[in-house]
């Protein structure tokens, strides 16, 4: 069976930018001007109020993928680390890309991806008007569809939720944050240019979801 592990780095819109009533929406229920700032710093969160700036997939049993990430509207450029091809696109242009991918896989693993990943492609496709090749979000019991690690790891929710990080060094394998960045310094790092940056990141979580995928089908799977 083909299987292809996929993360994704999303990074939130400027909030000024939206219309007043969205913005009073979005501010709706915050009190203080902390509270207010601890929306704006999440809008990567949500697909309508942030964008997908890579998409990563990886195919855990030969151990090469592709990297579609945004650059800013900079250079067209592909190159090959590891395995890795990287190829930079408009956020329209790699989502098309993945759809045109994934669809030719039995499996996709992912580490949380039905409580982000998954739902965050599909609404941000339908935003540019894209049909989704494949349905990410299939019956949630079949792991053989759509193998969400934290899904397992918690048995479906009866006990507690765990980061990447938090896994990785448990179960004694490298985390993606040993290489010095952490997904909530996304969107920063994407308003200073640093894509090749975040692309690089992508691929940390998707060697350390293989990691924890590989541990999984060992020890736990049944």
């Amino acid at each position: 069976m083909s299987k292809v592990i996929i993360d994704i780095e999303t990074a939130g819109i400027d909030f000024d930018s939206l219309d007043e009533k969205s913005r009073e929406y979005l501010l709706k229920y915050s009190e203080t001007e902390k509270e207010k700032d601890d929306i704006k710093q999440r809008l990567a969160l949500y697909p309508f109020t942030g964008e997908i700036v890579a998409i990563g997939m990886l195919n855990p049993d030969t151990g090469k993928g592709s990297m579609l990430y945004q650059n800013g509207g900079g250079k067209k450029e592909n190159f090959e680390e590891n395995g890795i091809v990287f190829e930079a696109g408009t956020e329209e242009e790699i989502l098309r890309k993945f759809w045109d991918s994934v669809k030719n896989y039995n499996q996709i693993i992912t580490f949380n991806g039905r409580g982000f990943d998954a739902p965050y492609l599909h609404l941000r496709s339908a935003i540019f008007k894209i049909a989704p090749s494949k349905n990410l979000m299939p019956y949630r019991y079949d792991y053989k569809t759509h193998c969400d690690l934290l899904e397992q790891l918690t048995y479906y929710g009866a006990t507690r939720k765990f980061t990447l990080d938090f896994y990785a060094k448990s179960f004694g394998f490298k985390s993606p944050k040993e290489g010095g960045v952490d997904g909530s310094e996304v969107g920063n790092l994407y308003k200073k240019g640093e894509y090749k940056k975040i692309a690089r990141y992508c691929v940390g979580d998707l060697i350390a979801t293989q990691k924890l995928y590989e541990y999984w089908d060992k020890y736990l799977r049944f």
